[in-house]
């Protein structure tokens, strides 16, 4: 038996070499806002000498699903993340083996409220937002559905045309970063009171989105819904830093709490939506698909990601010098995080 049991062993071991050996470029999913960096590193990175890696834009959910769903060719090697990894999406990769995973803290992001170049700035406070978009609102001490439909209903201060939000879909990690940094953030003490005495989360009751046609989901096509901003002075999406600086002749950014993003702004965290970016690799690919180790030490190279590296000027914001050294040991050392 044990015999068996070794020569079974032995021939999943080959199986796996060959179907490693089948597959010579690094396979990536996960984050359309982390997407624009990981391209530009991947095309640098295939001039190398190395195929370049093929990068799939599925949201950091989708992301996650398909990098925990196991060891073996047939799995990503890396997935991008625009938040950090959740205790769920831990378990089910130890759930199926993936139990050696590599963070990669990439850099700062700042969550842009944008609209048109064309239309009036404007300044919103989280309140503002959580108001537009929720499915229900405190009025008066009591939760109704969501009445508003234009912006003045909110605040006569406020825009007098309707409220549209194109809002990323709940797969994506912008949305989940979104619910904890303006959703949780802007519902008011009156909200949280009301939700907790009809026996609600006040965490999930505040993040429940309208579902009335103006918060309008708009997929993980970034690119698109820049051109939809820049052909409607009224419409406003949000997304990453990035595409607001390849796409400042098109549209700009609302100030938010009087704070608009910026290098400095999201760099410091004065900036209210101002998060990290990430991407995790599977360690037990290492090795075994050829340029991982590789793609770890150009990505977390100071002339990359570092103050004066070349995704700068694609709009990452840099991390500061002591989180630098942390990122790039992991990237170099191979240093994984706990699962537990």
């Amino acid at each position: 038996m044990k015999k068996l049991n070794f020569v079974l062993s032995l021939l999943v071991a080959v199986a796996i070499s060959g179907a490693a050996s089948a597959r010579d470029q690094i396979k990536i999913v996960g984050s359309s806002t982390v997407y624009p960096y990981a391209t530009v590193v991947a095309e640098k990175f295939g001039k190398s000498g190395f195929k370049t890696p093929v990068i799939e834009s599925t949201g950091t959910g989708g992301g996650m699903k398909l990098f925990c769903a196991g060891v073996g060719t047939q799995h990503p090697d890396v997935t991008n993340a625009s938040r950090a990894i959740k205790s769920k999406e831990k378990k089910l990769c130890a759930k199926n083996g993936v139990k050696d995973i590599v963070e990669i803290v990439v850099g700062n992001d700042g969550i842009s409220f944008a609209h048109s170049v064309k239309a009036k700035g404007q300044n919103f406070t989280k309140e503002h937002l959580w108001r537009a978009l929720a499915h229900d609102v405190e009025i008066n001490g009591k939760m109704v559905k969501n009445p508003y439909k234009k912006w003045s209903d909110i605040d006569k201060s406020l825009p007098n045309f309707g409220i549209k939000i194109l809002v990323p879909p709940p797969t994506s990690g912008t949305r989940d970063a979104w619910n904890s940094l303006v959703m949780k953030k802007g519902c008011t003490k009156a909200a949280k009171a009301a939700y907790k005495a009809q026996g609600i989360k006040p965490k999930k009751g505040c993040r429940k989105l309208r579902e009335d046609g103006l918060a309008i989901e708009a997929g993980e096509n970034d690119t698109l819904i820049v051109n939809k901003l820049a052909a409607d002075t009224e419409l406003f999406g949000l997304f990453g830093y990035s595409y607001l600086v390849a796409n400042k002749d098109k549209i700009k950014a609302t100030k938010i709490e009087g704070k608009l993003p910026s290098l400095a702004s999201i760099q410091d965290y004065s900036y209210p939506i101002a998060r990290p970016l990430f991407f995790y690799v599977k360690k037990a690919h290492v090795g075994v698909v050829p340029g991982i180790k590789e793609y770890l030490a150009e990505f977390t190279s100071k002339g990359t990601m570092g103050p004066k590296g070349y995704l700068t000027d694609i709009g990452l914001v840099p991390l500061d010098s002591k989180s630098y050294k942390k990122t790039r040991t992991a990237g170099t050392k191979l240093k994984t995080i706990s699962l537990n």
